[in-house]
């Protein structure tokens, strides 16, 4: 097993995403009003039942957006994943190798001597336009997740 692979990164990262899911999950689930719950415990339900037929699905638009938003943030980040992952630029599924990132891979090539106007300079911008359209569609995702289930109280 090599000291930098993708396993350590992706347990540095869960770790490292982690409190921003719970935090915000836990924002959407303290948001739901209590008198949601407070009218299913008059109905006779459990405190299991309310928990999973009420406060759930009505913290759900706000669960699902803390994880597309730590999502997010794993995509942009750099210095972690080199730090841990390596720079070795393969494609494989063994978690025990090195790897590149994208992010990774623009640090490296433009802190080297690519000259402008080759190949190696115009990846640059294409992993770049890659990465921005990739949080572009989690981020369309996620705001429109967030209108679709979003519950409305009075």
């Amino acid at each position: 097993m090599e000291p930098f692979n993708s396993l350590s990164a992706g347990l540095v990262m869960g770790i490292a995403i982690l409190p921003t899911v719970a935090s915000l999950s836990e924002d959407a689930i303290y948001a739901v009003p209590n008198s949601l719950r407070q009218g299913a415990y008059a109905l006779g339900a459990t405190k299991r039942e309310v928990i999973v037929g009420v406060v759930l699905p009505a913290a759900l638009s706000g669960i699902v957006s803390s994880f597309v938003l730590s999502v997010a943030r794993a995509v942009g980040e750099t210095m972690i994943v080199t730090i841990a992952a390596g720079q070795n630029p393969t494609l494989t599924l063994n978690p025990f190798v090195p790897v590149a990132t994208m992010t990774a891979f623009i640090v490296q090539v433009s802190l080297g001597d690519a000259p402008a106007g080759s190949l190696a300079f115009k990846t640059i911008y294409a992993v770049g336009l890659t990465l921005f359209l990739i949080t572009l569609a989690l981020n369309v995702f996620s705001f429109w997740f967030v209108r679709r289930f979003q519950q409305k109280y009075e």
